[in-house]
């Protein structure tokens, strides 16, 4: 099976071919997911994937990607990748060229043109016509707090103001974006084989005008996605400065290692971070090691994903979000074993 966050049926059919090159899809499930990111970040999806969305607050595009092999743990990712356009390819051959887990920024760029990658453009048109959008409109939203000039009334550059440091989401009407189409910044993938060997994969451009430098949770394993083929696998999707901080993925993976179902494992993920976080929207997809699968939500009305096996090709479902905390009282999270 291949299973993806959002709405990219093109990914996902794209996936399901690779995947359907041998009996069962053994040996293929790594070609699967790349290729099918690979898609994505081709069709530049919603524009939250790939080159030309997202620049930062320089107006760069820069791209995060990763890969994970649920069969031998190891991983290959990349952050802050510049001018190179094919970000979860160059994370493969981090993983299958050397023995790190990430490289970041120019260097994984100069990484990715050792590895035969040719440095383009990543901004296109609209991500300028994007940016000089935002610049006339004194910079807002974005993700400075405690600075002068005040960064709600205009653009950098800025310095520290000498007061205590508030909680990021107790300023969170300045720099929130609405997670939905066209702002979703990630595709999560995971594919599965008939002998249970799993791998994830993960792109993104990140979020629009953030500050240079930042990395969010799509290339961090245990953040953006997880893979281990004893138990599961499982990605996510959404606020990643917060998610990664709860490493969702890994929370799904280990409850379904304690014998929850994909269904708790997500709910609980997402849970966890609601603990804590009230206004943060994301979803998170969990799938066991037999192929069952689930997706939970949080902050939007409901969430799109998309599946293919041996039932049903290239198929849309939706999964509706949880409620606020003010709809409904919180049950106890349950501690996982």
């Amino acid at each position: 099976m291949v299973i993806n966050t959002w709405n990219f049926t093109e990914a996902n059919a794209m996936a399901w071919s690779m995947l359907k090159q041998s009996a069962g899809g053994v040996r293929q499930t790594r070609n699967a997911v790349v290729e099918g990111c690979t898609k994505c970040e081709q069709l530049q999806c919603d524009v939250a994937v790939g080159y030309g969305g997202s620049p930062d607050e320089s107006g760069e595009t820069t791209l995060d990607a990763m890969v994970m092999d649920g069969t031998t743990m190891n991983v290959g990712a990349v952050a802050g990748l510049q001018g190179i356009r094919d970000a979860i390819r160059v994370a493969r051959h981090v993983l299958e060229h050397t023995s790190h887990t990430l490289l970041v920024g120019n260097a994984a760029s100069q990484f990715a043109m050792a590895m035969g990658f040719p440095q383009e453009s990543m901004i296109t048109p609209e991500s300028k016509k994007m940016w000089e959008h935002w610049k006339a409109g004194n910079c807002q939203p974005n993700f400075w707090n405690n600075v002068h000039p005040d960064p709600k009334l205009s653009c950098g550059p800025y310095a520290p103001k000498a007061t205590p440091l508030t909680r990021w989401n107790e300023d969170r009407a300045r720099t929130e974006y609405q997670i939905g189409q066209r702002n979703h910044d990630t595709i999560g993938m995971i594919a599965i084989d008939v002998n249970q060997q799993i791998h994830v994969g993960t792109s993104t451009n990140g979020a629009n005008f953030k500050i240079p430098g930042r990395v969010g949770d799509t290339p961090i394993p245990g953040a953006g996605g997880y893979a281990d083929n004893e138990a599961g696998a499982a990605v996510a999707t959404g606020d990643g400065d917060i998610m990664m901080r709860f490493l969702p993925t890994l929370l799904a993976v280990e409850a379904m290692r304690s014998g929850k179902s994909p269904g708790q494992a997500a709910e609980a993920s997402i849970r966890r971070i609601l603990k804590h976080y009230k206004d943060f929207r994301g979803a998170v997809i969990a799938v066991n090691r037999q192929g069952q699968f689930a997706a939970a939500c949080y902050g939007m009305t409901e969430f799109p994903y998309v599946l293919s096996n041996p039932q049903q090709t290239t198929k849309v479902e939706t999964v509706k979000c949880l409620p606020t905390p003010t709809d409904v009282k919180m049950a106890p999270l349950t501690t996982l074993t």
